[in-house]
This record gives C-alpha cells, structure tokens and sequence, in this order.
C-alpha cells in the first residue's frame, strides 16, 4: 500500500507556507509584492504555497483577485513549489466556482475550509465538500479550523470523505491530537499540522508537514524541524521548536496571524506594506515590541 504522507508530499508538499497577500497602502494588491514574496518563500525552503487561505485574507479577496493571485504563484514558482488554492467559503456554488477558477489559473490542489457562519450539519458538511471535490480534478486537502468556521469536521465525517478520490489530506488547526491520530489510523487522509505552536507535536504524530503561518518568515527553520523529526533526531527537533517558541507567540498571541506575519515581513523587508484589509487592522506601534524581539532573537536564522 502507498504510504498516503509520501502521496501527500508529492501533491502539496511537506514545508507548506500560508502565504499573506501583499497590499499597497491604498488596499489594492502588491504584485510586485507577491512575486517578491514568492521568491523568499522559495529560497527558504519551502515547497508548498497556499494562496488565498485564512493569512491571505481570502475573505476580502474578490473572485477574480483570488484566480489572479494563483496565476502570478504559479508563474513565479514554476514549479518549484506546489501551489494550493483557498477556495473554500460559506456559500457551495461560490465555492466551485472558486476551485473551477483556481484550475484554470493553474493550482496544484485546493484548500478546502468547513463551510462557516451557516454551521450546517455534519451531513450538509459532507455534501459541501463533495460537491467542490467533484468540480474539479485537482487534489484537495480539507481545511478544518473550529475557531474560526464555528464548526468542527466530526471525525466520522472526515473518515467518510476520505472516501472520494480527490480528498486526500487535512489541515488541522483543531488541536485534538489524538482525534488527529485516530483518523490518521483509520483513513489514507495526510494530516498537515495548522497550529504553529503544535508543529513538533502533529509530526511527531505522523503528520505528513505544516502549513505554517511562521514559515513567511521561517521556512527554513521549519524545514529543519521537518527533516529532524523524520530523522528521529526528537533532541535536535525540540531545540528548533523551541528557538522557534518567541516568534509563534509573537505572531498568534497579539493580532490575527495574517496581521503579525505581515508586520514580521515589513519589519525583515520582505514586503514593502504590512497593509490589510478591513475588518483587520495593522498591529498597533505599541504591539511591535514583542514581535522585533522575536525576530531578532539569535534562535531563528539557520
């Protein structure tokens, strides 16, 4: 039987990157923004970009911004890295829509998010999500984040999607671990870590990598992390989680990730804007002590 992590790997990657949207400071998109982001995020290590997620403010990206920012990560990448396309929103049809979009930009995969704010019930979960896998032939990972969608995937009903075909994979940003290993245990679904401050924990699980909010400004770190806990080497795997503990506090604890990790990459000068979009607002002066600190700490660079 195919191991489903070494599937996963070649699909989406392993070093998965939740990539911010660069603005301008009027609002509108920074495309010579993205293509410099791109090309950081590629020189760090990582191998997967999600485009449109949850830090790429994808609520407030219209239809033709999010088809047009996976065109420009595909064209920059080339192939480099595997691109995979948020679509995923309360609404079915919006949402097939997107993923119809996202294939003909190019993507590799979709980012599939629990349908929220309308919290239908497990049964209409499913139905959503099989609808959006059956528009297109690209693989999907499901994106399963209770915090922000108001609702859990069950665990009964991840083990029926993994079923279909084209749903191979789990960005898990819920935090049950042992949830995590049991649906790992009776599925070929690849789980992918969604909460940086439990990244050593879900590999040390099994999971297939991260899709990290961190690696905008740490790839590389995390790369390192990766290889050592597939190398068993947990004490070298410990000392890079925690070199890596000021800056993932930094990021989650003070603002939305998608405003730290654009902060973080304004602060490095990586992007020229850490602009976002309402209802977002940029961190306060006062907050970014903590965040400089963390990026100046002598535990992040390689």
């Amino acid at each position: 039987m195919t191991d489903p992590n070494t599937t996963a790997a070649r699909l989406f990657g392993t070093n998965l990157v939740a990539m911010v949207t660069p603005m301008r400071p009027d609002g509108g998109l920074d495309r010579s923004g993205v293509t410099g982001l791109v090309d950081h995020l590629l020189a760090t290590g990582c191998d997967g970009i999600v485009v449109a997620g949850t830090t790429g403010e994808a609520p407030t990206l219209t239809d033709a911004e999010s088809a047009g920012l996976v065109r420009a990560v595909v064209a920059r990448s080339k192939n480099r890295a595997r691109v995979i396309a948020g679509i995923g929103t309360y609404d079915t049809v919006a949402s097939v829509r997107r993923a119809r979009d996202a294939q003909a930009a190019g993507a590799d995969a979709l980012l599939l998010v629990c349908p929220y704010y309308s919290r239908p019930t497990q049964a209409g979960v499913i139905a959503h999500c099989v609808a959006v896998a059956d528009a297109t032939d690209l693989p999907v990972m499901l994106y399963d984040v209770p915090a922000r969608t108001g609702l859990a995937m069950g665990a009964s009903t991840l083990i029926e999607l993994s079923a279909h075909p084209r749903i191979l994979a789990v960005k898990d940003a819920k935090g049950d671990l042992f949830e995590a290993m049991s649906v790992m245990a009776s599925t070929p679904l690849a789980y992918y870590c969604g909460i940086d401050e439990l990244a050593l924990p879900y590999l040390a699980c099994g999971a297939a990598g991260l899709v990290s909010v961190a690696g905008n400004i740490v790839a590389d770190r995390n790369g390192a992390l990766i290889r050592a806990v597939r190398d068993g080497d947990l004490d070298a795997a410990r000392a890079i989680q925690t070199g890596l503990i000021p800056l993932a506090d930094a990021l989650v604890r003070v603002s939305p990730g998608a405003v730290t990790a654009k902060a973080a990459l304004a602060e490095r000068g990586i992007i020229a804007h850490a602009t976002v979009r309402l209802p977002l607002l940029e961190v306060p002066a006062g907050h970014l002590a903590p965040l400089r600190e963390a990026l100046a700490g002598t535990a992040l660079p390689v």
